[in-house]
């Protein structure tokens, strides 16, 4: 199309074929105007909407694009064609003089499907536009190059058991990134490459179906299927990929509990205890989960109502288990018949879903203890019963077959008194001791039967032992009563008695005076039909200045066989009363002491005077002991008088209160030492002892208390001096080492041997061998 001022050719669509990719050439095809505007030819300009279409391709050359042209280039002009948009400089570049286009790099149409470019022309030597700018589209024509893709593969399906055929598993989907708009590259086709003839496809859609008739899952319960997809309409040449699924089957109650054998035979020992597991069954189910789970019963043999069994929840198992003891004297053999049934199944399924075994028990036979005739024995003996009694027996016997003596005892944690006696042969019970009922009227004591062959097994009964009443005590007053009788009063007390013993037809008393006080003209007795009487004043003339106690004996008597009576003393007081008759005192020092103090307060005027007496004996007493001396010296003999103190002292190292120089042998150096406890303001010049050898006790503690006394370091207190000389002349001399100058590693002890028998074992101790020294 040219125009005034501009010749352009325009290409509706430019491709370029595998040929030309290989050679390099370029090729121009015949294009329609699609679009165009023709401006007029008054007005220059690009007559430009225009779309280029070019195979995505995977060559390393340039391929041509397309050429742009203007009329202005006809070689006079110096004109430069210059590329702008999408991809300009780096995908496609333009040739500045002649205008070709090419596309320099790979185009992939899944990256990127059109590029939106501008061309423009201008002058190469002052850049000045010659066109006015124009945009035109590079589309990327799509070749078959991307294979299908399963996405969310590999797959997991399941599907139960048994399944009809076209029963639906699961749907897969590949996705193909070619254009689905543009020929085949994009149109999928499915099929199954693994998993027949179990499963089928449909190729469009892409369900995978049930294609078997009965698949078991107890035969096989997991298939692998591989599926592929195929572009280009499944036609040859296309591209295809492959997932795998997993389909399993899921399982349906379609087997029933099956046991492994039809007959169980089982041996319980007849000690088993009750609710003990005596054996197991089990009825196999190739189901699994919920569908195999089974329940047992016992539906049907001779004496159901022994055993039960139960479901093991874990195991599944058939506990048979213990409901009544066994015993083999009595029945020695069981036969059961069981029942396994599932607890889920189809009742359209019409199969039986359950199985019966045959249950044999063989009782075994255990050596019982002997059983008693009676669990508990209850035997009476009368109180009075003399000792060797036959109260009762006892009987047990050996419930085994071979049938063992049994012999007896009392259990005698039950007996501590032993009060009872038992026959080891036949089971006598026999009377030990006196009884009384009064005292224990039951005794309750435990006898064990043992085998003679077997000492192991035992048994034990109770035996209770009612004493039976016998009238040996004599009714006596029920409390100590004590009557009281206003002056001018009559006293209305009545009396009752109590009997330890227990008759049958209950108790009756009678009550008498004694035959010394029938006329006794201060009270009489009145029977109140009840075992109780009143006791009557005969007159009103009591005094307590007269008399203030009086003694009622009364013989109370009870209807026994023997009769026995007691006398019973009752003590009435004569008291005085107010006007309306209320005791308000019943002793005679209350009648004389005077108006207004009472008994309370003279006994706290007493209680004082007796207080006071006390501290004034007690002040006087240690006003005494103060001015009485501590050391009571006698010229005679002051061995009689030496004070004794408690206080054991420090050992050696406490000399803060006495003067150690008193220890030492006055035979030996002594000193004079100073107090440690008081700094001295005068010292004392030491004092030079070596006295004759005849020295005088009594003068020589003198000294000592004459010179304490006139010590101005001396404490104000007094001090204990101990003395530890025994005297001159003997045979020992001082024992003391506080002055001896040899230790007594160096000391020779050999002389303590030579001073006799009392001294020997001190020699051994104290004398020593060559090689103890060296040591």
């Amino acid at each position: 199309i040219k125009t005034d001022h501009l010749c352009f050719l325009p290409f509706r669509s430019f491709t370029l074929q595998s040929k030309s990719l290989q050679t390099g050439s370029t090729a121009l095809l015949r294009g329609l105007v699609e679009g165009q505007r023709i401006l007029s030819r008054a007005k220059r300009g690009w007559v430009w909407n225009q779309m280029f279409v070019l195979e995505e391709f995977s060559g390393p050359d340039p391929i041509l694009v397309g050429r742009l042209h203007t009329d202005l280039d006809v070689g006079s002009t110096p004109i430069k064609y210059v590329l702008a948009g999408e991809g300009a400089g780096t995908i496609f570049a333009i040739n500045e003089i002649t205008g070709d286009i090419h596309a320099m790099k790979r185009l992939d149409r899944e990256e990127k499907a059109e590029y939106t470019l501008t061309a423009q022309v201008t002058n190469r030597d002052t850049d000045q536009p010659l066109e006015p700018p124009s945009e035109f589209i590079i589309k990327v024509q799509d070749i078959n190059d991307n294979p299908p893709q399963f996405v969310e593969g590999p797959y997991r399906a399941s599907v139960p058991e048994m399944s009809q055929v076209g029963t639906s598993v699961t749907r897969v989907t590949a996705t193909d990134a070619d254009d689905p708009v543009y020929g085949n590259s994009a149109k999928l086709v499915y099929s199954i490459l693994e998993g027949q003839p179990y499963f089928s496809i449909d190729p469009n859609t892409a369900i995978i179906k049930i294609a078997l008739h009965g698949m078991d899952r107890e035969m096989r319960e997991e298939y692998l299927v591989v599926i592929q997809a195929k572009d280009m309409g499944g036609h040859m040449g296309g591209l295809s990929g492959t997932t795998t699924v997993t389909v399993t089957l899921t399982d349906v109650n379609d087997n029933p509990p099956k046991f492994s054998k039809s007959l169980y035979e089982f041996v319980i020992p007849e000690e088993l205890g009750i609710g003990q597991p005596g054996g197991k069954v089990k009825a196999n189910d190739r189901d699994i989960g919920e569908n195999a789970k089974s329940t047992y019963n016992i539906i049907d043999g001779d004496e159901k109502d022994v055993f039960e069994i139960t479901t093991d929840a874990q195991t599944q198992e058939g506990i048979l288990r213990l409901k009544k003891p066994l015993n083999f004297e009595t029945k020695k053999s069981y036969t059961l018949k069981v029942e396994a049934a599932n607890i889920r199944f189809d009742p359209n399924s019409g199969a039986p879903f359950k199985d019966t075994a045959t249950v044999k028990i063989a009782v075994e036979d255990s050596d019982e203890p002997p059983v008693f005739s009676k669990p508990t024995f209850v035997l009476q003996v009368d109180e009075n019963a003399p000792i060797n009694t036959v109260i009762g027996t006892v009987t047990a016997r050996d419930p085994d077959v071979t049938g063992s003596l049994v012999r007896y005892f009392i259990d005698r944690h039950t007996d501590l008194e032993r009060q009872f006696n038992i026959n080891v042969d036949d089971g006598k019970i026999t009377l030990a001791k006196p009884l009384d009922r009064e005292t224990d009227m039951w005794h309750n004591i435990t006898v064990t039967a043992t085998e003679i062959r077997n000492h192991s097994q035992i048994s034990r009964a109770i035996v209770a032992i009612r004493v039976l009443d016998i009238n040996d005590n004599a009714p006596e007053f029920a409390t100590e009563y004590e009557a009281f009788l206003c002056e001018n009063g009559k006293p209305g007390q009545t009396v009752s008695a109590v009997d330890k013993d227990d008759p049958i037809q209950g108790h009756y008393f009678e009550y008498r005076l004694i035959p010394e006080m029938l006329n006794n003209p201060n009270f009489t007795i009145k029977n109140n039909g009840d075992n109780s009487i009143s006791v009557l004043a005969k007159h009103d003339t009591f005094r307590r200045q007269k008399q203030e106690m009086y003694f009622l004996p009364i013989i109370v008597t009870d209807n026994g066989n023997p009769p026995m009576s007691s006398t019973n003393t009752l003590t009435i007081r004569v008291c005085g009363c107010s006007r309306e008759g209320i005791v308000q005192s019943c002793n005679v020092e209350a009648y004389v002491l005077p108006i207004g103090l009472s008994m309370g307060a003279l006994i706290a005027i007493l209680a004082c005077i007796i207080l006071l007496l006390v501290i004034v004996v007690l002040f006087v007493t240690l006003r005494r002991h103060k001015n009485k001396p501590l050391i009571i010296k006698d010229d005679e003999d002051v061995r009689e008088n030496i004070i004794r103190y408690d206080d054991e002292g420090g050992g050696e190292e406490d000399t803060e209160a006495f003067d150690i120089a008193t220890l030492q042998n006055p035979d030996g150096i002594n000193g004079y030492l100073p107090r440690k406890d008081i700094k001295p303001d005068l010292q004392f010049m030491p004092r030079q002892s070596g006295g004759p050898n005849g020295v005088d006790v009594d003068e020589f503690i003198n000294v000592r208390l004459h010179e304490a006394d006139n010590d101005p370091t001396a404490p104000p207190y007094d001090s204990i001096q101990i003395y530890g000389y025994e005297g001159r002349g003997s045979i020992a001399g001082s024992l003391s080492s506080l002055e001896t100058a040899s230790s007594d590693s160096d000391q020779n002890y050999d002389y303590l041997r030579e001073w006799g028998p009392r001294f020997r074992r001190l020699g051994e101790l104290y004398s020593v061998g060559e090689s103890d020294k060296e040591t």
